[in-house]
């Protein structure tokens, strides 16, 4: 009996897992199968045998199970205690090799506490560097605003002085005779501008009035058989008045449409030169006389910052002025080429076809128009269109 117990130990084995613990013996694996059994196809109680006895024992421990009743598998508490256990006991290779586990913590969460504990650090560069700007940004408002009024509270004080003759101001005498002209000039073209519209208003309602009293003879001589020739010969004057009446409006628009844009556009761009020019010229004469009253003062330390500070901005200031004169003084120049060119074709053309007209050569009126480049809008082109009206 003994010898019979000793070859059985002597056969027995000892299953070591892989973290070295020895609670999980071969009973279960057994019934880990047969969980995984019942899982894939369920329970069957009548192919179903229970086991009894240990090693090498005999094979009248079988039991069927068709005879017991109940469910064929049992709880085991023990079971899961022996299968958590060992979770916790280190790898006998990883203690080999001197290498320990790190924290199941992972590097996301550790992040996101980091994150929760200082949620204002990832936006700290982004809103130093945001405050940086608008503070930039409201300093040069700032500077613009004061160099405003320092500039806009001498030249306010240098035009008073002006006015009040207690102040000197710098004179370009050939330069303001010109510019003088050229306002001169100006008024009197408007004045043209206004009495050839006054002309072509007048001269449209005349033309308008022969075409109806030309439709009203047409139709006259139709129903007055007596007067058929008489009304024919008067309807047939009348049309061609008006139909030299149309041409000469086509010549005498062009003309008003070649001054209007002489005037309002050639002269007015000029005109906003010579503005910027005389505003240029009284900033000049104010930190020019900024700079004599800082001359005759005391010559102390303060002072002589003072001073330089002047002189610098006198110096802008005269740069200034004398580039914008010259500007002034080449426009001027060439406005009076153009202006001299543009009114001598559009004299020659308002005296043509004046002349033509009512001289009633219907010939000379037409070659008028064709040396000139003008153009006869077609009848009824002034009205709105269709869709315009709707």
């Amino acid at each position: 009996m003994a010898d019979s117990i000793m070859s059985k130990a002597a056969t027995m084995e000892i299953p070591i897992n892989s973290n070295g613990d020895t609670g999980t013996l071969a009973e279960d694996d057994s019934l880990e199968q047969d969980l995984q059994q019942v899982m894939v196809s369920g329970p069957n109680l009548n192919e179903t045998s229970i086991v009894s006895g240990g090693y090498g024992g005999p094979a009248g421990g079988i039991i069927p199970t068709s005879t017991i009743k109940g469910p064929a598998i049992r709880f085991n508490p023990e079971y899961l205690d022996r299968r958590q256990a060992p979770a916790a006991a280190p790898d006998i290779r990883m203690k080999s090799r001197a290498v320990s586990l790190p924290n199941s913590q992972s590097a996301a969460s550790r992040l996101a506490q980091c994150t929760a504990q200082h949620p204002g650090s990832s936006n700290h560069n982004t809103n130093s560097s945001t405050e940086e700007v608008s503070r930039g940004v409201a300093v040069e408002k700032l500077d613009s605003v004061k160099k405003w009024g320092i500039n806009t509270y001498k030249c306010t004080k240098q035009m008073f002085s002006e006015r009040f003759g207690r102040g000197s101001r710098t004179v370009d005498l050939e330069l303001e005779a010109q510019i003088d002209v050229l306002r001169d000039t100006k008024n009197k073209y408007e004045n043209i501008l206004r009495l050839a519209t006054a002309l072509i208003s007048h001269f449209q309602n005349m033309v308008q009035t022969q075409q109806a009293l030309g439709d009203t003879f047409t139709d006259l001589s139709q129903k007055s058989p007596e007067l058929q020739d008489e009304f024919g010969y008067n309807a047939e004057t009348q049309k061609l008045l008006c139909k030299n009446g149309e041409a000469l409006l086509g010549a005498i628009n062009f003309f008003v449409s070649s001054v209007n844009t002489l005037v309002n556009k050639t002269m007015e761009d000029t005109l906003m030169t010579i503005k910027q020019y005389e505003n240029a010229r009284l900033e000049f004469d104010a930190y020019r006389s900024d700079l004599e009253e800082l001359s005759l003062g005391p010559r102390d330390a303060a002072a002589m910052v003072r001073i330089e500070m002047a002189q610098h901005e006198y110096q802008i200031h005269r740069d200034k002025y004398e580039r914008l004169r010259s500007d002034v003084t080449i426009k001027l120049k060439f406005l009076e080429e153009n202006k001299v060119k543009v009114m001598h074709k559009q004299l020659l053309l308002f005296h043509n076809a004046i002349s033509a007209y009512f001289a009633g050569n219907q010939q000379q009126l037409e070659q008028t128009l064709i040396q000139f480049n003008v153009k006869l809008k077609p009848p009824g082109s002034d009205k709105p269109s269709w869709l315009e009206e709707q």
